[in-house]
């Protein structure tokens, strides 16, 4: 009797074990079927975010080159501005002097003006700054106050910079002067160039 009475303790001993070990098991694929889940789910939120965020640095990339476009025509457009305002500047125009002449540059004036230009330099936020008579044609002929009292010269560079950037833009003035003959003293004008850059790579 207590032979079958440890035998059925046995069987049911086997039973409760199969049915812990059917229950591990369960849980431990049902564990390894949350995981992959939650693996699948961070892998769709990364493909989804880097998706965004590719598709943001295409749209930042295109407005930026648009700004890049806007400040170059913008520079363009304030060195035209420039070139206009210069010659009706007090450091340029002629004033009273010449009998009210428009667009008129005082060529002593600059002269005076190029041998202090340090002080300016940074002024009109320009990089070059030139006045070019135009007739008659001839080669460039720089000029400093010795050749221009002896009427040597026909370019006048105020500031001059070795710079990267785009066509200087330029306006036609009357570049005036006082001469004497014969003691007399008489107003000089000749057609010159007014021309104007700036840095593309500081400004623009």
């Amino acid at each position: 009797m207590q032979a079958m009475v440890n035998k059925m303790r046995g069987k049911k001993g086997q039973l409760k074990t199969k049915k812990t070990g059917s229950f591990l098991a369960f849980n431990c694929l049902k564990s390894k079927k949350a995981q992959l889940k939650i693996q699948q789910m961070a892998f769709m939120l990364m493909a989804v975010t880097l998706f965004f965020a590719l598709v943001g640095m295409f749209v930042l990339a295109i407005k930026f080159s648009g700004l890049k476009e806007t400040a170059a025509t913008l520079c363009e457009e304030n060195a035209m501005m420039l070139v206009t305002k210069l010659a009706n500047s007090p450091e340029f125009s002629c004033g009273e002097a010449f009998d009210g002449e428009t667009n008129c540059i005082d060529g002593d004036k600059i002269m005076m003006l190029k041998e202090n230009i340090d002080a300016y330099e940074d002024f009109w936020g320009a990089s070059n700054i030139e006045i070019r008579k135009i007739y008659p044609a001839e080669a460039e002929k720089v000029c400093d106050i010795g050749t221009y009292q002896g009427g040597d010269c026909n370019t006048i560079r105020l500031i001059s910079k070795n710079v990267s950037g785009f066509d200087d833009k330029y306006n036609f003035v009357s570049l005036c002067r006082k001469e004497y003959i014969d003691g007399d003293m008489y107003d000089k004008c000749e057609i010159a160039r007014l021309s104007v850059r700036y840095n593309y790579n500081e400004r623009c």
